[in-house]
């Protein structure tokens, strides 16, 4: 019996049935935050490059929507523009440069706002 190969563009349905198990254990915000900020900005990404993913993105896309309410999507991408993209970087102890490598390069910070912005407008239509 052989395997079929996998299909790596095919991971958000895995990703949005393993959402519903954060939020009952951690929340609202952490399943907000592990399905659009992490696992949707990590596909859009790959989307850019990849026709397969690109094609794979509209029911993505989809069924982020059917998971969370406008309101809820509204608030969190709310949260994540000023947080994330529109605060000063603060200075801290225990920073990791290699957590987010884009503040400091003007093209990778233009991309990641450029991708936002993309992604707000795919789940606020």
């Amino acid at each position: 019996m052989t395997r079929s190969p996998i299909q790596f563009h095919k991971i958000w349905i895995e990703q949005c049935a393993a959402t519903a198990d954060i939020r009952d254990q951690f929340g609202l915000d952490d399943a907000l935050h592990y399905l659009i900020g992490e696992k949707l900005f990590s596909f859009v990404q790959a989307a850019e490059e990849d026709p397969d993913f690109a094609a794979e993105l509209p029911a993505f896309v989809l069924e982020i929507r059917r998971i969370f309410s406008a309101r809820e999507i509204g608030k969190f991408l709310d949260q994540l523009e000023r947080t994330k993209f529109l605060a000063p970087p603060e200075p801290e102890l225990d920073d990791d440069p290699d957590d987010e490598p884009w503040l400091d390069n003007p093209v990778s910070g233009a991309k990641e706002l450029l991708r936002f912005s993309r992604i707000r407008q795919l789940l606020q239509e």
